[in-house]
């Protein structure tokens, strides 16, 4: 009986201290062999321990066939190992709950009968083990917890022992019912974290998108890593006439309020950026968004905008820390001077865009604070440690993104980290032609001269038919709407990319025409010919742009 106590008071220091299900198992043979059994064995519910989120097969259930996985085994020192025992983590096969051993049922046999040992180890899910188990008392104790059966334990103990009796079916409860609780709390753990990783991967981009003109890598770092979720986000969006948005934030917090707002914040920014307002103007629309949200929504942001024809760089800054600019002569980077602003939700404060040249093999980097932040130091020599990171031009963005995180980010900060980082290269002028349109019919004449030459001039006449036929329905739809100047712009990158705009805000709408009907079959060629279509806002008016492919 002292034995017993003994054991039960060991429980409480040796089992639970981590979260990991595997451990945890082991933990609980661990107390078990050699003082109540000198085999023991831990089986669990398949699809409940499993790295995926399907669900059991019909059945799967606790009335029927239930496949059990084997994750941890013990013997006591100097035992003879049990033949052919399954792989730890292994999957047992056929499925088990026979009617020998009930799954989430306890089993006390003080002598297995060796006709009945190989039926019944296959039934306990250790098809294997039968020979061991003739002769040899068994005790079968379920892992029940919360209400749910996780699995069995298995104890064993040798033909010269004394048989299993009433006091240790008490005292298997006992540590089967504590060793449960750790289990499904390692258990819960393992599905709350695959649920955060899965809400964070659904809320940030998973590749960059290919832009013309620029390369653009990503890295995220959650600070939690329990939750594996915060509110530290980046975007890099397409814009009209080549150009793309690269966006950093931080939402204030941690955890998976942080990454709800982040969520918020994220999808209202992806919005005004396709309407594509100036930076300030986003940032001011933003931070009423906030407001209306909610008074805990606080976020700081920087919004830039690259222009890879004119080779420019147009940023707003709402109380994140500085970008930073590599130039492409190579040595120190440099912290782009530009208005702090205020906190996303802070209100009252304005907003200020500054334009800064960025030329071609220029690097861009923005990131959150906590790849700089630093315990015991200021920010400002986080800051000064990244801008001394020089970048080699030979890198591709994928690789200095790792060579940053590995020079000034450490594995023991606490706080989120997203990273950024883009390479400008810039579209050269000869891919470009653009015509600005007069309001008169002819010009959609001229439109299609005008396209029918370029494509000549880029060897590119094999395309001519059908872009002059879909620029000629553009520029006219466009010439019916406008109140000014009609744009025309071709650019070759990797593929043919044409642009019509103007100053009418009003977005086109693809729809089908009757038989009888004049007009309302433009935009039906266009989506009908070209890889890729669409429409988009501009500061003022729209664009309506179609891409095809360039011929091998």
């Amino acid at each position: 009986m002292e034995g017993q106590l003994a054991l039960l008071r060991t429980i409480g220091t040796r089992l639970g201290t981590t979260l990991d299900p595997e451990t945890t198992a082991r933990e609980l043979c661990s107390v078990a062999v050699p003082h109540l059994a000198d085999f023991a064995a831990v089986l669990v519910v398949d699809h409940l321990f499993a790295d995926t989120d399907t669900e059991p097969a019909d059945g799967d259930r606790a009335d029927g066939p239930v496949a059990v996985r084997r994750v941890v085994l013990a013997h006591e020192d100097g035992a003879p190992r049990w033949e052919e025992p399954p792989a730890e983590g292994g999957a047992v096969a056929p499925a088990v709950n026979g009617p020998r051993a009930r799954l989430g049922e306890p089993l006390l046999v003080p002598g297995v009968d060796p006709a009945l040992a190989e039926d019944l180890a296959s039934d306990l899910g250790m098809p294997s083990a039968g020979p061991r188990l003739a002769g040899r008392s068994l005790l079968v104790q379920p892992l029940t917890a919360r209400g749910t059966v996780l699995g069995r334990m298995v104890l064993v103990r040798d033909a010269g022992r004394r048989p299993f009796g009433t006091t240790d079916v008490a005292t298997a409860a006992e540590l089967a019912a504590r060793g449960a609780l750790h289990l499904d709390n390692a258990r819960l753990h393992r599905l709350e974290s695959r649920a955060a990783a899965t809400l964070q991967r659904s809320m940030l981009p998973t590749r960059p998108p290919r832009i013309p003109g620029v390369e653009i890598a990503h890295r995220y770092r959650p600070g939690d890593r329990r939750a594996q979720v915060g509110g530290d986000w980046f975007d890099a969006v397409p814009l009209p006439g080549g150009r793309v948005a690269l966006v950093v934030g931080d939402v204030m917090g941690h955890g998976l309020h942080s990454a709800a707002v982040m969520g918020q914040f994220r999808t209202a920014v992806q919005t005004m950026a396709a309407l594509d307002l100036p930076p300030a103007q986003l940032l001011r629309h933003l931070d009423n968004l906030a407001h209306r949200l909610g008074q805990d929504h606080l976020a700081t942001c920087v919004y830039a905008v690259y222009d890879p024809i004119h080779r420019t760089l147009t940023l707003a800054n709402a109380g994140h820390i500085p970008p930073v600019l590599a130039r492409p002569e190579g040595g120190p980077s440099e912290l782009l001077q530009i208005p702090h602003g205020a906190p996303i939700g802070v209100g009252g404060v304005a907003f200020e865009t500054v334009e800064v040249p960025v030329p071609d093999g220029s690097w861009l980097v923005l990131c959150t604070d906590g790849l700089v932040e630093v315990r015991g130091q200021g920010i400002d020599d986080g800051l000064a440690d990244l801008c001394r990171a020089v970048i080699d031009p030979g890198q591709t963005p994928e690789e200095v993104c790792d060579a940053i995180l590995g020079r000034v980010h450490s594995e023991d900060r606490q706080d989120d980290v997203a990273l950024l980082v883009a390479r400008f290269e810039g579209i050269a002028p000869e891919d470009v032609a653009t015509w600005q349109l007069e309001a008169a019919g002819e010009e959609v004449r001229r439109a299609r001269a005008l396209t029918r030459k370029q494509l000549a001039d880029w060897g590119l006449d094999r395309l001519a038919d059908t872009t002059e036929l879909l620029v000629s329905e553009l520029v006219t739809n466009a010439l019916q709407t406008r109140t000014g100047p009609v744009e025309l712009r071709l650019m070759r990158v990797g593929k043919l990319l044409v642009e019509v705009g103007d100053n009418d805000h009003n977005l086109p709408q693809l729809r089908s025409a009757e038989a009888h009907d004049e007009d309302g079959r433009g935009l039906g060629l266009v989506s009908h010919l070209s890889t890729r279509w669409g429409t988009g806002r501009r500061a003022v008016g729209k664009v309506v742009w179609f891409e095809l492919p360039l011929p091998q």
